[in-house]
C-alpha cells in the first residue's frame, strides 16, 4: 500500500510539472505573438485586455488561460466572448472530446482503414518491419520500387506523428531506397500532388492545403466552422509552419479574405515571394472540399474536433494530405474567424481534478 501510495505522489508531481511546463510554453508563445502586434500596430486597449483577463479567471476558472485571449483582443481590436484559448483547447477540450480516438491520426497506415474514396494519394505504407499497400497487401522489399511508382515519377514519405511540416520527405524513383524509409520508421508513401493552378500562382514548389476545423456537437452533428489556406515559401519543398503564409477563407463563399498573415502575425496582402494578391479569389472545388471533410467525419465523430489538410490538384480532385484528430491548431481561427465554438459549451468542461490549481506562468 505504502508503495502504491508513493507511486500515485509521483506521478501527480510529474503531472503536475508536465502540466506547468505546457502552460508555461504556451504563455511564453503568446506573449511574444501579443508584442509583435503592439509593436506593429499600437499598444492594446487596456480595458479589452483587463476583460480578457477577467474571462480566463472568471469562466475557464484560472488566469493560466488569458495570454491566448489577450493574443486574440490585440488581433482584433475588441474582446469577444466565447473565445477557447489554444491551450484550453489543448489541456481540457481534447482530452475530454478525443482522448485516445484522436491520437491514432498520428499512425498513417490507420487512415486507409477508416475512410474510403480516392482522397487519400497513399501508395504504401512501412509498419513494424513490413511494406504493404494501400490495400494491406504485404509488399516484399524487391518489389516494392515498382508498386510506388507505377503511376507517379515523386513520391513523399511522412513519418508517423509528423506535423507542421517535420518528418516529410521526398524520392523519385531514381533515388527511392526502401533501406532509406526503414531507417527512417513507420509511415506512409504518398504520391506526389500536381496542384490545382490557382494554388500554383502563389507557390509552385510546395503544395497549398486547406485546413478545415469540423467539429460535432453534444447532438451528433458535425459541422465545418474554419477554414484557412496555408501557402509556403518559393524554396520550400513543402509547407512549414515557421514560414507559411495563413489566409481565412470564408466559409459561405470561399473566397479568400484581403490580408493573410506570416508566422509571426505580420499582416500582408499577397504573396510574398509571387505577389499574387489574396483579395478576390476563390478557393477551386470548395464546396466538393467541404462536402469531403463532412462526409470524413462521419467516419470517425468519436474524434469530436479534427482539423484536415486538403489540397486540390490539376484535375480539380480533392486530396486529403493528413488529418489531425490530437491538438490541431485552433488559435489562427479563433482570432481571424472566431469565436468558432461558442455554442458547444467547451467552457464547461474541467481539467483533471487531482492537479488542483496552477501556479501562474
Amino acid at each position: 500500500m505504502m508503495l502504491s501510495g508513493v507511486e500515485n505522489v509521483v506521478r501527480r508531481s510529474a503531472k503536475r510539472v508536465s502540466l506547468y511546463r505546457f502552460h508555461h510554453d504556451h504563455g511564453m508563445q503568446a506573449r511574444r505573438i501579443l508584442e509583435r502586434l503592439e509593436s506593429r500596430y499600437g499598444k492594446a486597449d487596456p480595458n479589452n485586455l483587463r476583460l480578457a483577463d477577467a474571462y480566463a479567471r472568471d469562466v475557464f476558472g484560472d488566469p493560466v488561460y488569458a495570454p491566448w485571449l489577450r493574443v486574440y483582443t490585440a488581433f482584433c481590436g475588441t474582446f469577444k466572448e466565447g473565445w477557447i484559448p489554444d491551450n484550453y483547447y489543448g489541456i481540457v477540450v481534447v482530452p475530454h472530446l478525443k482522448g485516445w480516438y484522436g491520437k491514432i491520426s498520428s499512425l498513417k497506415p490507420i487512415s486507409r482503414l477508416i475512410f474510403d474514396g480516392d482522397e487519400l494519394p497513399d501508395l504504401a505504407y512501412f509498419a513494424n518491419g513490413l511494406f504493404f499497400t494501400d490495400k494491406s497487401v504485404v509488399v516484399p522489399e524487391r518489389d516494392l520500387k515498382d508498386v510506388v511508382f507505377e503511376h507517379t515519377e515523386r513520391v513523399a514519405f511522412k513519418l508517423d506523428g509528423s506535423g507542421q511540416g517535420n518528418g516529410v520527405y521526398f524520392f523519385d524513383r531514381a533515388h527511392f531506397d526502401p533501406a532509406v524509409i526503414r531507417s527512417l520508421g513507420n509511415g506512409v508513401i504518398q504520391t506526389f500532388i500536381d496542384q490545382h493552378s490557382l494554388f500554383t500562382a502563389f507557390a509552385s514548389k510546395p503544395v497549398a492545403t486547406l485546413r478545415f476545423t469540423t467539429v460535432v456537437d453534444d447532438a451528433g452533428r458535425i459541422s465545418v466552422r474554419a477554414c484557412y489556406l496555408r501557402l509556403g515559401r518559393a524554396e520550400d519543398t513543402h509547407v512549414l509552419a515557421n514560414r507559411e503564409i495563413c489566409v481565412s477563407v470564408n466559409l459561405e463563399t470561399g473566397e479568400l479574405c484581403d490580408l493573410g498573415y506570416m508566422s509571426d502575425w505580420g499582416a500582408v496582402d499577397a504573396h510574398p515571394d509571387s505577389g499574387v494578391h489574396f483579395a478576390g479569389v476563390k478557393i477551386p472545388c470548395f464546396d466538393k472540399c467541404m462536402a469531403t471533410v463532412l462526409r470524413l467525419h462521419r467516419k470517425i465523430p468519436f474524434a469530436r474536433c479534427i482539423g484536415w489538410d486538403l489540397t486540390v490538384d490539376a484535375n480539380d480532385q480533392v486530396k486529403l494530405m493528413e488529418w489531425n484528430g490530437k491538438h490541431n491548431d485552433v488559435k489562427f481561427s479563433e482570432a481571424t474567424q472566431g469565436p468558432c465554438f461558442a455554442d458547444l459549451n467547451w467552457e464547461r468542461l474541467r481539467a483533471e481534478p487531482d492537479l488542483g490549481r496552477l501556479p501562474p506562468v
